[in-house]
C-alpha cells in the first residue's frame, strides 16, 4: 500500500466533506465504514508521526505508535461516540493520540510485537526526509502537529485543484499555474507564462486570477470539513495562518 495519493485517485470526483467520512465510519454497520476509517487514517496520518518525533520517539518507534494508534483506531472504533458538534477533528485526533500514548503505548510496547499487522504502511524514509527539513528545536510537539495539519490541508486542496484541471483536460496548463500560487503578482512573469502556455499575456493574467482564486475557495472548504457545524471558519482560517507564518 501507499500513503500518498496516486494519480488516478486524483482524478476522482472529491470524496465526501472528512466529517461525512467520520460520521460513517461511526456506524459500524455501514458497508463503507472500514474503509471511512482507513481514508481518515491514510488522509491524517504525518501531522501524527511528526508530533510523536517531537515527542521524542525515535523513527521506529514514531511508526509504531502511529501504526498501532490507527490500528486500535480501526479495530475499537473510537470515533463510535464522536460527534460533529463537538470539536474540530483536528482537536479530536491530536487528542486521542496524546491518550493512546500517556495510557495505552507503554502497555502495547511491553507486549510482543508482530501479533498484528497494521491496517496500513508507513514510508518511513518519506517521513523522516519530511520530518528534518521541517521539524525544529524551538518547536514544541503541538506546534509541530498544528503545522503539519495546516500543511496537510493545502496539499488536499492543491490536489483538488489539480484533478479539476486534470479532468478539464488542462493538466499541462496546471504544471505551469501552480507555481504562482506563493508569488505576489508583483514577480509573476506574464510575459514568460504566456510563452509557455501558448497563449497572450493578458489571458495568462486571468488564468493566474482563476487559479489563485479557485484555490482560496477550495482551501476554504477543506478547512471547513474539519470544524464542528457552527464553528467560527474565519476563526480556523486566521489561526492556521499563524501557525504557517511562525513555521
Amino acid at each position: 500500500m501507499t500513503d500518498r495519493p496516486s494519480s488516478s485517485a486524483l482524478s476522482q470526483p472529491f470524496p465526501p466533506t472528512r466529517w461525512s467520512l467520520v460520521l460513517t465510519a461511526c456506524q459500524g454497520s455501514h458497508p463503507e465504514s472500514a474503509s471511512a476509517l482507513e481514508t481518515i487514517c491514510r488522509l491524517y496520518w504525518y501531522p501524527l508521526y511528526a508530533y510523536a518525533r517531537q515527542s521524542g520517539q525515535s523513527p521506529s518507534d514514531a511508526q509504531d505508535v502511529t501504526q498501532e494508534f490507527f490500528r486500535l483506531f480501526l479495530e475499537k472504533n473510537w470515533l463510535r461516540d464522536v460527534d460533529r458538534n463537538r470539536g474540530r477533528l483536528r482537536s479530536f485526533l491530536i487528542t486521542a493520540l496524546k491518550r493512546f500514548m500517556a495510557n495505552e503505548w507503554r502497555r502495547v510496547t511491553a507486549q510482543k510485537r508482530g501479533h498484528s499487522q497494521p491496517h496500513f504502511s508507513i514510508d518511513t524514509a518519506f517521513a523522516e526526509s519530511r520530518y528534518a527539513s521541517q521539524s525544529g528545536d524551538q518547536f514544541a510537539a503541538d506546534e509541530i502537529f498544528d503545522r503539519e495539519w495546516a500543511l496537510k490541508l493545502l496539499e488536499l486542496t492543491l490536489e483538488r485543484l489539480e484533478s479539476e484541471f486534470q479532468l478539464s483536460g488542462k493538466a499541462a496548463d496546471f504544471f505551469v499555474l501552480k507555481d504562482f500560487l506563493a508569488v505576489s503578482h508583483a514577480n509573476i512573469d506574464y510575459d514568460r507564462a504566456a510563452g509557455r502556455l501558448g497563449q497572450s499575456e493578458g489571458a495568462t493574467r486571468v488564468a493566474v486570477h482563476r487559479l489563485r482564486k479557485r484555490f482560496r475557495e477550495l482551501y476554504r472548504e477543506e478547512v471547513a470539513q474539519t470544524l464542528p457545524k457552527g464553528e467560527d471558519l474565519e476563526a480556523e482560517l486566521r489561526y492556521l495562518a499563524g501557525v504557517l507564518v511562525r513555521a
